[in-house]
Order: structure tokens, then sequence, then C-alpha cells
């Protein structure tokens, strides 16, 4: 028995046992012969000669539902409607110079809803942008539509801290799946939370063999958004069997020694920004600059209760 370092309030690492889970196999087409066969995979350390680069790029993005919305349709009919702030930035790490520091963030609303009719919502000095989403919009699905335009606002940072310094060597992390980021140079996708099991029994025992600052093989992922994808598992943990393991990603249109290269500088790299259990109730997967921006994200996004009470008014006004 071993006790899950995370917070429970969080969930749990990983979802083992659950039909979701990792204990339940994937449906994706896997590729384990990528980098080397299947029957000869094993845990491999730092290749020689691999060091972190001197930049490290740190990109993540929050968001907060500010009000749920009805709307009334002159034909008498109704739709719902999600008022919601999000936002992304970019930590920088110089780690030569040991130096962290915010470059750039951005915060944007918007309205989310199926109305026809529905405009921009102006509540005081905030203006929520309309975004009109597919269907008849049902509420409970909304949240999930503020997840396109804040994967566009994290693009548009990292892009714009690349473009004000890159001495093209950074490496550029995104917190979580890649997705449609693909098209960003020298980055990889940091999945630290596990819901699904992509490799054969066999194969998941190299994985939970993983000592920290160690991963696996590159492997090939069929799946919609496709790429290629390693394992490794992050130093403080406490011992149980998926305990700091992390998913890593990088784009499909890589090769796959572009992809092998990227699996051995990133295992360079992340274990330094392991969080610690003491100070971070989602150690060690949530990375401290990570960890520290969602803090900065967040207090941009205003008081919550501000904001209500902004919307309350505004749409009374409208009535």
């Amino acid at each position: 028995m071993f006790v899950d370092a995370w917070d429970p309030a969080y969930g749990a690492s990983f979802s083992g046992g659950e039909a979701d889970g990792p204990a339940s196999p994937s449906s994706a087409q896997v590729d384990t012969d990528v980098e080397v066969p299947a029957a000869q995979w094993a845990p491999i350390d730092v290749p020689r000669g691999i060091r972190c680069p001197d930049v490290v790029l740190l990109v993540d993005g929050v968001r907060r539902n500010d009000a749920g919305l009805w709307t009334a349709e002159e034909d008498g009919t109704s739709y719902p409607g999600l008022a919601a702030s999000y936002a992304a930035g970019v930590v920088r790490c110089d780690l030569r110079n040991g130096v962290a520091e915010l470059a750039g963030a951005r915060v944007s609303r918007g309205l989310f809803t199926a109305s026809p009719s529905a405009g921009e919502l102006v509540a005081g000095s905030v203006r929520y942008e309309i975004h009109r989403v597919s269907g008849t919009g049902e509420a409970s699905k909304l949240p999930a539509a503020v997840q396109a335009p804040l994967t566009a606002l994290e693009i548009d940072v990292s892009a714009a801290a690349r473009d004000h310094g890159s001495d093209g060597a950074d490496l550029l992390v995104v917190d979580g799946p890649l997705r449609n980021r693909r098209q960003l140079p020298r980055t990889i996708g940091y999945v630290k939370t596990q819901q699904k099991q992509y490799l054969s029994a066999a194969l998941t025992q190299v994985v939970t063999s993983l000592r920290a600052g160690q991963r696996t093989p590159v492997f090939h992922l069929g799946t919609v958004w496709g790429g290629w994808s390693w394992y490794l598992r992050l130093p403080g943990t406490s011992g149980a069997p998926w305990a700091g393991i992390v998913r890593v990603e990088c784009s499909p249109d890589l090769t796959a020694d572009q992809a092998v290269e990227l699996a051995g500088l990133s295992v360079a790299t992340l274990p330094r920004f392991a969080s610690s259990s003491y100070k971070d109730p989602r150690a060690p997967q949530n990375l401290v600059p990570i960890a520290g921006l969602e803090r900065r994200l967040r207090g941009m996004l205003g008081d919550v209760r501000f904001l209500h009470r902004a919307l309350t008014m505004a749409t009374a006004r409208g009535r």
C-alpha cells in the first residue's frame, strides 16, 4: 500500500481501476517499436552529452466560469450561455543565470452560447466577446467550449515570448496535451495525470519500474491528434507504482529521430522543475514554474464576485 502524495481535492495523479483509467486499455493504435523493439524495452537514463537548454519556456492557461446566463429570443425560445474568463502566460526560465520571469500573459473573456441573437456583453469596464457554439448549446457542455480560445491564447503568448528573444535552442513545455499546438517548434506536451493505458501489461511494467530521472522508449500514438510519446518519472515520489509518472509528447510532424532527441532533452530538463509535497498538493507533477504561473494568472482574472455583480447589473439594464 502507498499513500498518493496528491491532495485528494485534486482527484488522483492517475485513475487506476476506473473504466477510463490506466488499468483500462485505450482503443488507440500504438506503435511501440519506434526507438527499440518492444521486446527490448527497458528504462532509459539521460544520454551522455545531453544537457538542459539554457532557456526553458513553460506555458499554461487557466479558466473560470464567471456566470451562467439564459437568453430570451423573440420567438419565445431560450438558450443557455456562459460568461467565462481565461488567461494564458509563459514563464521564461534562464537556467544559465538562475532567473525565472513572466515572459508574457494575456486575459480574455467570452460569452459562450448558441443563441443566434446574442452579441458581446459589456459588464462595467469588462467586455465579454461573443463565441457562438454549435447546436442548442446544452448548458453542461458550454464549459468545454472555452478550451479552443484558451488554446489559441496559449499559442499567441508562446509565439510572442519567442519573438521577444530566442536563441533557437530553447525548449517550450506546454502544460497538457499538445493537441493543435503541434506546429510550435521545439515543443513538448506535459501530461501530468494519466487517464488512459496505452501500453500492454508487459510494457506497463517498464513504466512502473522507472527510477527518478528515467524514461521509457518513445512510442507512437495513432489517436485523433497523434504524436510521439514517452513516460518519465520525476524525483521526490512515494514509491507507489505510478507516483511521479508523467507522459510527454511531441508533434507527429517530427521524425522518429527528432522525437527521440526531444525525449532525451525532456528527461534531462523536467526533473529539475519537480515540486515538493510540502509546497504543492500536486507534487511532484505540478512543476514549480507552472504552479507559480497558475497563481499569477488566476489573480489576473479578477474578483469573480465583482464580475458576477457587474454581469447581473448589465443584463438587468438590457431587459
